[in-house]
């Protein structure tokens, strides 16, 4: 069964309604389209609609004029089409932040989209959903809420929306509808919120205490002196080499892309950044304590965005070899644009590639050494991909040794 049946069965017997939303008059620009010029957006329909709301709704007293201004706002980022381009109203706005914190209330679940269908792009590491068995490429169809009379099919929804309804309290529960590539049929997961705290990087030792693995998260605030704290030490303990994990990490800051690419090359280009007027070039900015060091790079299907600029890039530049599986394919940058009253906007403004050009928005990083990840009921410890990483690391120290 596809997923266009499943999704068909279940708006079929999902009584959903159409939001609407209206605004008061604001003045704004938008792009109407190539080679044509800009244009002011006008309101007078809005406005209109907006008056005959307040003229002849049945229950008056339910109009909230902030609400109405936000949900107008909202429309008005999703009418594009991107869905990765939104506005965040405060209180969104703010859970975003604390993404990039790395503390909240939730399931453990880092969101995006396939095929503009609400998707897990991973798992968060001890997370109620990870000990659920959700997987990063995990389609979410419907969310439930109970508690908060949330019953909310996934079409159209978008990236704030989304994590508003998800996280909650802790304790409380969320019922998720999953879909699986392979599956014939959809599935309900039901959850409980736990506190969520995300640490931006770890450092664990492999290989008999001589190879560094340092996994990175995601790309925050604490990411980069978390990381030169854990290069000093693999500096000082004279490691043979470094497996750099970047499974399951969603991305973020691209600066951080750029910092960590700069332990590794000595020069030249990390990221080009393509905007509507002009390509950036984003080159190597520091010296690196940890270049010619032998390195192995882990991805997989939630390994995304800033994670694929820094594997894409440390393949072209130094020939590092990409160990899993598939990333998961996201390309374009997005500029976080904060409002007055302490919402934002989220915009695309630019797409990214890698230093020979490429971009890999929806198709991925294919790795050199493909290896699907098996779980082993027997050790839940067990990680046959990073086993995978320890050999063929273990191959390029030994051509190292036989060179010298």
């Amino acid at each position: 069964m596809n997923l266009k049946f499943v999704r068909g069965a279940l708006l079929f017997v999902v009584s959903c309604g159409l939001s609407f939303y209206i605004g008061t008059r604001y003045s704004l620009t938008a792009s109407m389209g190539k080679g044509e010029q800009l244009t002011e957006v006008r309101t007078e329909v809005m406005n209109e609609v907006l008056g005959r709301i307040k003229k002849d709704y049945l229950k008056p007293e339910e109009i909230d004029a902030k609400k109405l201004m936000y949900g107008a706002a909202e429309g008005m980022t999703a009418a594009l089409g991107d869905p990765y381009t939104a506005f965040f109203p405060p209180t969104e706005n703010q859970r975003s932040k604390e993404d990039l914190k790395g503390e909240f209330g939730g399931v453990g679940i880092q969101l995006g989209f396939v095929e503009k269908t609400l998707a897990v792009m991973s798992p968060i590491k001890d997370s109620p959903a990870m000990r659920a068995g959700i997987r990063a490429g995990d389609l979410i169809l419907k969310i439930v809420d109970e508690k908060n009379k949330v019953d909310k099919d996934t079409t159209g929804i978008n990236i704030q929306e989304a994590v508003d309804l998800i996280r909650g309290e802790k304790g409380t529960e969320v019922k998720l509808t999953m879909f699986r590539e392979g599956d014939k049929e959809s599935r309900e997961v039901v959850l409980v919120r736990d506190i969520i705290n995300v640490p931006s990087t770890e450092l664990e030792w492999v290989d008999n205490n001589k190879v560094a693995v340092i996994r990175v998260n995601k790309f925050g605030e604490k990411t980069l002196p978390e990381w030169e704290g854990f290069v000093k030490e693999i500096v000082s303990k004279k490691a043979t080499g470094v497996i750099l994990d970047l499974r399951n990490n969603p991305g973020g800051y691209l600066q951080r892309a750029v910092d960590l690419g700069s332990e590794f090359i000595a020069d030249g280009v990390i990221v080009k950044q393509r905007d509507r007027n002009r390509t950036e070039v984003l080159s190597v900015d520091r010296r690196g304590k940890l270049i010619g060091m032998p390195l192995v790079v882990l991805i997989n299907r939630g390994s995304a965005s800033a994670s694929e600029i820094l594997a894409g890039a440390l393949r072209e530049r130094i020939g590092t070899k990409l160990v899993g599986e598939k990333s998961f394919g996201k390309g374009t940058v997005q500029e976080a644009q904060e409002i007055g009253d302490g919402s934002s906007l989220h915009v695309t403004i630019a797409e990214w590639l890698l230093p020979s050009g490429k971009n890999i928005h929806k198709e991925g990083l294919m790795p050199d050494v493909e290896v699907k990840f098996v779980y082993d009921e027997k050790n839940p410890k067990a990680d046959n991909q990073m086993e995978k990483a320890v050999e063929i690391l273990r191959s390029q120290i030994s051509d190292l040794g036989l060179k010298k």
